[in-house]
């Protein structure tokens, strides 16, 4: 009997650290891939560089950058930021329904920004200032819409969590999901800081 305890404790033992290294390998898999986007970046920013002056007689970029409305989108993705924190602070409270309302949260924050984008980008066309005007427009359309495609995956994903929380609640498989979304989603954050500062700002100075 006293053999069988021991055995039994070893099984379930063995089988949570397995959950911990597979959990471990799943974050470890997706830094790695955090890791090549960030390359996809860094080449926008370059072209994005290469081309500001590029404006072939169009508009530069302090005549169509209007900083207030750019500023609205910032704050909404990074409070964003901090919501997502509160939903991981949630989990590891053990709180799934607090972690579902969050998510929600986030979500709605972020449908803010990728809606105030979509915005800017069809007053931008419409004024007649596409990404086919010049070498500096099409180097801003896709750099600012690549981020904003990956904030779009992002919204979907947080959908899929928020469902997958409420079917199953906190398990060995939704915890490293919420964990590697909220990487996601941070990086995100700090990549729109870097456009903010570099596209936005610095281009109506």
């Amino acid at each position: 009997m006293a053999t069988d305890t021991l055995s039994n404790h070893g099984h379930a033992h063995g089988h949570d650290h397995d959950h911990h290294d597979t959990a471990g390998t799943k974050i470890f898999g997706f830094w790695v891939y955090l890791m090549s986007d960030l390359v996809i970046f860094g080449s926008l920013f370059a072209t994005y560089a290469v081309l500001l002056q590029g404006t072939a007689g169009g508009p530069t970029p302090g005549e169509i950058f209007e900083l207030p409305f750019i500023l609205v989108e910032t704050f909404l993705l990074l409070f964003s930021s901090f919501t997502y924190g509160m939903a991981v602070l949630s989990m590891n409270a053990n709180q799934a329904a607090k972690v579902g309302r969050w998510l929600w949260i986030t979500f709605a924050l972020g449908t803010a920004f990728v809606a105030m984008e979509i915005y800017e980008f069809q007053h931008l066309i419409h004024e007649g200032f596409g990404p086919d005007r010049s070498g500096f427009l099409s180097a801003f359309f896709t750099l600012v819409g690549t981020h904003g495609l990956h904030v779009t995956f992002g919204l979907i994903w947080i959908l899929v969590m928020i469902l997958q929380v409420k079917q199953q609640g906190l398990t060995d498989v939704t915890r490293p999901r919420i964990m590697c979304l909220s990487l996601f989603w941070h990086f995100l954050d700090i990549v729109w800081i870097c456009v903010f500062s570099f596209v936005y700002l610095m281009g109506v100075l």
